[in-house]
């Protein structure tokens, strides 16, 4: 058990995460896009829109070790002329704000890889 918890805590510190901490993270980061594409897909899902909404700026994201990674990513988002449901096409936010309807959000996402597991916890969007 306390190697479990020694390992976990060096390979905290060797990434350069402080355990339990939220970091500013880089949000370019493969685990911040990961995390970033999977709210996005839930939260499409989730809203009775019946186009696709989808990031066009990213404000900040946080990363803190739990048992596993979360984080913690706040977002510019905008409608596209896509509806849902039509897969394998391209699309791109309007750029009229009357149809692109821009509003921000900030995705709480839980990530332990190695269980292939990803939760969002919290999802707040206005």
């Amino acid at each position: 058990m306390w190697r479990c918890v020694f390992l976990t805590a060096l390979f905290a510190v060797g990434f350069g995460f402080m355990t339990g901490g939220l970091m500013d993270i880089d949000s370019h980061d493969a685990g911040v896009l990961d995390a970033l594409n999977y709210a996005v897909r839930k939260h499409n899902n989730r809203s009775n829109d019946m186009y696709v909404s989808q990031v066009t700026e990213v404000i900040g994201a946080q990363a803190q070790v739990v048992a596993g990674v979360k984080y913690i990513i706040t977002v510019k988002m905008a409608r596209t002329s896509c509806r849902k449901g039509s897969d394998n096409e391209v699309c791109s936010a309007h750029t009229d704000p009357q149809l692109a309807q821009p509003y921000q959000c900030t995705f709480t996402v839980w990530s332990r890889t190695w269980l292939n597991d990803t939760r969002v916890l919290k999802e707040k969007c206005g």
